[in-house]
């Protein structure tokens, strides 16, 4: 298993994190305390107009500056708003997206002969290790394990919340 080591919070030993994840580090930037409301709210709609109906994020190689010229707007204040809003940063947000559509993929009969890598690659990922990497992420699990558990029992598949809040 490929990892990274973490200090424990007292700094008396290490944790090891799966396919080299980083603790997520929370910075309170200026800017953000700047947002207008109503056009923090606007600018949210839009995002999940693009995002979630539109399903942008399984374009390969879409990014936050790409949105942000979609919406007209500038990447730094498309990027409080996301932190704001859905408290997460754009490449979380996105990922989170396509591990929901892959979650019922792999999941999902229509799918049976793909293959993982395969699906990475329809939900929008570029290669095999950044999705093993926010699978594991988000789900706790790699996502070989989670399909073959999936189709050991009868259980529906695991849902994402709070996407959007």
């Amino acid at each position: 298993m490929v990892g990274t080591e973490t200090e424990n919070k007292d700094g008396a030993g290490k944790k090891k994190l799966p396919y080299k994840l980083r603790e997520r580090k929370i910075i309170d930037a200026a800017y953000r305390g700047q947002l207008r409301k109503e056009v923090a709210n606007d600018l949210y709609d839009k995002i999940l107009q693009v995002l979630f109906v539109q399903k942008k994020y399984k374009e390969l190689g879409f990014t936050a500056r790409k949105l942000a010229k979609e919406l007209n707007t500038d990447p730094r204040y498309l990027s409080a708003v996301i932190n704001s809003r859905f408290g997460k940063n754009f490449s979380c947000l996105v990922n989170e997206f396509r591990i929901k559509d892959a979650l019922h993929m792999l999941v999902d009969q229509r799918y049976a002969e793909y293959t993982i890598e395969e699906i990475s690659v329809m939900v929008g990922f570029a290669n095999r290790q950044s999705f093993y990497a926010a699978f594991y992420r988000v789900v706790g699990a790699p996502p070989t394990s989670y399909r073959e558990r999936k189709k050991a029992s009868d259980e529906e598949p695991l849902i994402i919340r709070n996407l959007g809040k």
